[in-house]
């Protein structure tokens, strides 16, 4: 379906306090099929992604719904794959994809505009489900006031309750009638919580093949076969590329000083991203002697990661994709000075790791460098550690790796859609609809 935008109101009623007020809840003509595909009137579900991978799943998702009900309307907020998917996108993905205490405080003002639209859209399209992908920040919120308005809700992505605040799954469980998990740690605390959630697998993992293939990607990119290869990732992120950019290529321009003949290789994953990077190697002191080894794509960073002998990157998702890559890599990270200062401050992180293979192995398999231990000097030497002997790689932490993604590899949009459609039957067998708002 095309992609439009909800237009937002021009005047948004705000309380003294400076928050924009929920809108009155008027009285409106609620119906629900007594099927979850009733012939008498469409199934309706909404879906909510608010970065690139949540807009990935999102598509997955809509996908094997679709397979169950041919007929079903999808809308809410999303991105191109969910436009291509046949999501109705009230709202672009990108709006929401903000992160770290202090961005977040710093578009609070937008997001509650956008929120209190998006309400409205939803109250009056009156979904069957909706199903909030990753974005916690705004979507927990809008799963609540749902929630407490009679319709089911679904979150798909947990957010990190294995890392920190683990009292976070009461809170949520408030919110979402079902949590659909990415990871096996993740039900069983949950469980612990009483809340309904599922393990449904990653399907990045279904994605992947077990056994890639390097000289393969090398040739689809057009590069060397027998020159070493570093990946560059440093998020997706504006923010993230801003405080990341510099110290990845101060790396790279002393691992190219180490190894001449090294290939760089910087993916971009939006053209705002690529316009972010450009501006800081513009800036860069090393952005000379970068340039002739230096080569910047948009898109394919899948396909690099395979093809690359080590993968620079900030942790996240993608730290996922290049351990299903089996291939070496450094992680990095770095957040906002205040937001970072808050959370050690208030003591919220429960754990002293943080990249997705770490956490799935149990153990420290990669290297991590956080915040202030994420410097040019220690990010380079990692690298070439890595790039010179990978011979312990190979033998300890790429069979971890093979191990873990068979665990992940459930067809992760498939179990996600069963258990979606699991819900609706639920509530279409036990009468349950939206009361009629007053």
């Amino acid at each position: 379906m095309p992609h439009s935008r909800h237009r937002l109101p021009a005047h948004l009623p705000a309380r003294a306090d400076g928050t924009v007020a929920d809108a009155p809840i008027s009285s409106r003509d609620v119906s629900m099929p007594d099927s979850p595909h009733s012939a008498s009137a469409p199934l309706r579900i909404a879906v909510c992604a608010g970065e690139a991978s949540g807009d990935l799943l999102g598509a997955g998702l809509i996908a094997a719904l679709r397979r169950r009900y041919p007929t079903a309307e999808f809308a809410g907020i999303g991105g191109e794959q969910m436009r291509a998917a046949g999501c109705d996108t009230w709202f672009d993905a990108h709006e929401l994809a903000v992160m770290g205490l202090a961005e977040v405080l710093r578009h609070l003002p937008r997001l509650l505009r956008l929120r209190r639209a998006f309400r409205e859209r939803l109250l009056d399209w009156q979904p069957q489900v909706y199903v909030g992908i990753d974005a916690p920040d705004f979507n927990l919120g809008v799963e609540r006031w749902l929630k407490q308005r009679g319709f089911a809700t679904v979150h798909y992505v947990s957010p990190s309750v294995w890392a920190w605040r683990e009292k976070r799954a009461e809170k949520i469980g408030r919110s979402a009638d079902r949590v659909l998990c990415l990871f096996p740690m993740e039900p069983p605390i949950y469980a612990r919580h009483a809340v309904d959630a599922r393990f449904v697998g990653h399907p990045l993992a279904d994605d992947m093949p077990l056994q890639p293939d390097p000289p393969a990607a090398r040739t689809a990119l057009g590069l060397e076969q027998d020159r070493p290869l570093l990946a560059l990732l440093p998020g997706s992120r504006v923010g993230e590329i801003t405080r990341l950019g510099a110290d990845f290529l101060g790396a790279a321009a002393r691992v190219l000083a180490a190894e001449p003949t090294l290939q760089v290789v910087a993916p971009m994953a939006s053209a705002r991203a690529r316009d972010a990077f450009m501006r800081v190697l513009a800036a860069h002191p090393d952005a000379d002697a970068l340039r002739p080894a230096l080569r910047i794509c948009d898109g394919g960073a899948r396909t690099l990661m395979i093809a690359s002998d080590v993968i620079l990157l900030a942790s996240g998702t993608a730290t996922l994709e290049a351990m299903l890559a089996k291939q070496p890599m450094v992680v990095a990270y770095k957040v906002a000075p205040l937001t970072y200062t808050i959370v050690k401050g208030l003591g919220l992180l429960k754990v002293d790791t943080y990249s997705l293979p770490n956490v799935l192995a149990g153990e420290r398999v990669v290297p991590e460098f956080m915040q202030h231990d994420c410097t040019p000097d220690n990010l380079a030497n990692a690298v070439l550690q890595r790039l010179r002997d990978p011979s312990e790689f190979r033998r300890d932490v790429r069979p971890r790796f093979e191990r873990l993604h068979e665990q992940l590899r459930r067809d992760a949009s498939a179990t996600a859609a069963d258990a979606v459609a699991e819900l609706l039957s639920e509530r279409a067998r036990d009468g349950a609809a939206p009361e009629a708002a007053r």
